[in-house]
C-alpha cells in the first residue's frame, strides 16, 4: 500500500473533515449563506488573486484596508514554514498536494450529479473541482509518493504531521468562512 493511501485511511476522519466539511456541505445543498462565501472569498485572496479579485466584484467584496483573520495568518505562518531552507522537499510537496487536493475533493464533490450547487457558486466549484484540476492532484500525488520514497522513516514522519496540520488548517480556514471563532468551533 501506498505512503498517501496508508495516510488516508488512517487519518480518514481529519480527511473528511477538511474534504466534507459544513461550509462544503452547505455548498453542495444550496444551503450556503451568502455572507459566508464572500467572507471566504476576502479570507482566500492569498492565492489566484486574479480570479479572487474578479469573485469579489461580482459578490460586490471589497478587498481594500483588509485586516487578514487571524485564521488566515497561522494558515500563512505555516506555509511561510515550509519554504525555510531545512524543510525536505517531500514534506513541503506533501503540503502542497494536500492543499491542492483538498479543494480539488471539496469542490468536485460540489459538481457531483446529485448536487444542488447554486448557478452563482458553480464557477468557483469548477475552477477547482474540475477534472483537469483532479488530474494535477494526481500528478501531485505520484510525485509526493516517488518523494516519500526516497526519504528517511524520520522525514516521512515529518511529512505525515504536515499532511495532518494542512487537514487542520483547511478545516479552521472553512470554519472562519463561516464565522466560528475558535471558541464556538468546539
Amino acid at each position: 500500500m501506498k505512503t498517501i493511501e496508508t495516510w488516508m485511511r488512517k487519518h480518514k476522519v481529519s480527511y473528511f473533515g477538511a474534504t466534507k466539511h459544513p461550509f462544503i456541505l452547505n455548498i453542495r445543498h444550496a444551503s450556503l449563506d451568502s455572507s459566508s462565501f464572500k467572507r471566504w472569498l476576502l479570507r482566500s485572496r492569498i492565492t489566484s488573486l486574479i480570479w479572487f479579485k474578479k469573485e469579489a466584484a461580482k459578490w460586490d467584496v471589497q478587498l481594500t484596508s483588509i485586516t487578514p483573520h487571524k485564521t488566515n495568518q497561522n494558515y500563512c505562518r505555516f506555509l511561510e514554514s515550509l519554504m525555510q531552507p531545512d524543510v525536505d522537499y517531500a514534506v513541503a510537496i506533501t503540503a502542497f498536494w494536500t492543499i491542492e487536493t483538498v479543494y480539488q475533493q471539496c469542490f468536485a464533490y460540489c459538481l457531483e450529479d446529485d448536487a444542488k450547487t447554486p448557478a452563482e457558486l458553480r464557477e468557483a466549484c469548477e475552477r477547482w473541482g474540475s477534472e483537469g484540476f483532479g488530474q494535477n492532484c494526481n500528478s501531485l500525488q505520484e510525485i509526493v509518493e516517488r518523494s516519500l520514497s526516497k526519504v528517511s522513516d524520520d522525514v516521512k514522519a515529518k511529512a505525515e504531521v504536515t499532511f495532518l496540520r494542512v487537514l487542520e488548517e483547511e478545516v479552521e480556514f472553512w470554519n472562519m468562512s463561516e464565522g466560528r471563532t475558535p471558541s464556538e468551533q468546539n
